[in-house]
């Protein structure tokens, strides 16, 4: 079972991982991040962007922080055009998610979310504590991918275990 402690560690992992991953891609060109590379969301740009919009997503839900500037899952890969803008919102927004976790409490987490799901075209309940769940396994699973391209081009991110992280 995941504790208020336990999210706040994982929100301190994303900022961690997010400088990582941004430091490494910022070393390629602009056109090297927007190469189509075969993933899911095509580039490490698209990628990052589908990210950041998964994060706004379920920070809506979670904490009524505004939607994304996308509606849906199509297109997320395109919400920042730009390198500076999108980093610019990433760094923000893991400004958000770590203040969330700051306030996080035991009763929150012991309740259900309902939501409608554009995904699968319904409502649905969950268990609080499984969506965030989600929420920072998503960010691990779309981050893996960017570590995986960016490998491809010949750039080696820093350390990603968690047992690894800086202690703040």
């Amino acid at each position: 079972m995941i504790t208020p402690d336990f999210v706040r560690t994982m929100a301190g992992y994303n900022r961690w991982q997010n400088e990582n991953i941004y430091g490494a891609a910022g070393t390629l060109s602009d056109a090297q991040r927007k190469e189509n590379r075969g993933a899911f969301f095509g580039s490490i740009h698209g990628t990052l962007n589908h990210l950041l919009w998964g994060d706004q997503m379920w920070m809506s839900r979670f904490a009524g922080t505004p939607k994304p500037k996308v509606p849906g899952i199509p297109g997320s890969e395109a919400m920042y055009e730009d390198w500076i803008g999108l980093k610019r919102e990433r760094w923000a927004f893991d400004t958000v998610i770590s203040a969330w976790a700051e306030k996080l409490d035991e009763n929150w987490l012991s309740g259900d979310l309902t939501w409608f799901s554009a995904a699968i075209g319904r409502e649905v309940t969950k268990p609080r504590r499984l969506l965030v769940t989600h929420l920072f396994n998503h960010q691990t699973h779309h981050r893996g991918q960017v570590h995986c391209m960016l490998t491809q081009c010949g750039v080696q991110p820093g350390a990603t275990d968690l047992p690894f992280q800086p202690v703040s």
